[in-house]
């Protein structure tokens, strides 16, 4: 009979890949050993391997704990009933407390999904997808006339340029935090959204 995992094996899972999201964050995917991630974690190599086989294990768990969470967080706020605005700060603000306490997660599923193997990537990628058509809903919600134009998905990833890239220069330190900014961007965003145009279809040849 085989020996069952140890109650604790869970909670050392998530600490190996918040050290290894860190390294990597860091250092860079390519430049990270398990070597060195073994040593940031206190732990021997064997005892690394025994909870994560290799490198692109880790980066897959870090990857995929991360774009669970955020799909997780949009099916949350869609199921609640409220109005597209209501929701769209909620999404807003959901996800800005999330990148605060992910930052280095988040770095690297910005940067190094280009590391994982095919199958690993396009299922990443296919939640980043959900992700961002949550939030497309929401926005096309508040402005059916721009879904109409074909505009909810690129003003979406306008959006989302202002919310991932936070940690490229969000200090915490900072005299402005991740839980002041979260409104502003939501002012932003929703403020201007009321002023766009949608812009003029060019005519079709006859």
């Amino acid at each position: 009979m085989g020996r069952g995992r140890s109650a604790g094996y869970d909670d050392q899972r998530e600490a190996i890949l918040a050290r290894a999201a860190e390294l990597f964050a860091q250092r860079g995917y390519a430049a990270t050993t398990m070597n060195r991630v073994a040593e940031a974690c206190g732990l021997s190599k064997a005892t690394l391997y025994h909870y994560y086989q290799d490198k692109d294990a880790l980066l897959v768990g870090i990857a995929q704990t991360h774009v669970d969470r955020l799909e997780a967080i949009v099916a949350e706020v869609l199921a609640e009933p409220a109005a597209p605005e209501q929701q769209l700060r909620r999404l807003i603000r959901s996800l800005v407390h999330e990148y605060a306490g992910a930052q280095h997660a988040h770095r690297v599923l910005t940067e190094d999904v280009k590391f994982l193997g095919d199958e690993d990537r396009q299922r990443v990628l296919d939640k980043e997808r959900a992700v961002v058509a949550g939030f497309a809903s929401v926005v096309a919600a508040l402005r059916p006339d721009l879904k109409a134009a074909a505009v909810s998905k690129p003003l979406t990833m306008l959006l989302f340029g202002m919310i991932n890239w936070l940690f490229t220069w969000m200090r915490p330190e900072g005299e402005l935090g991740y839980e002041a900014m979260a409104p502003i961007i939501e002012d932003l965003f929703i403020g201007g959204l009321a002023g766009v145009q949608a812009p003029a279809r060019p005519a079709q040849e006859g």
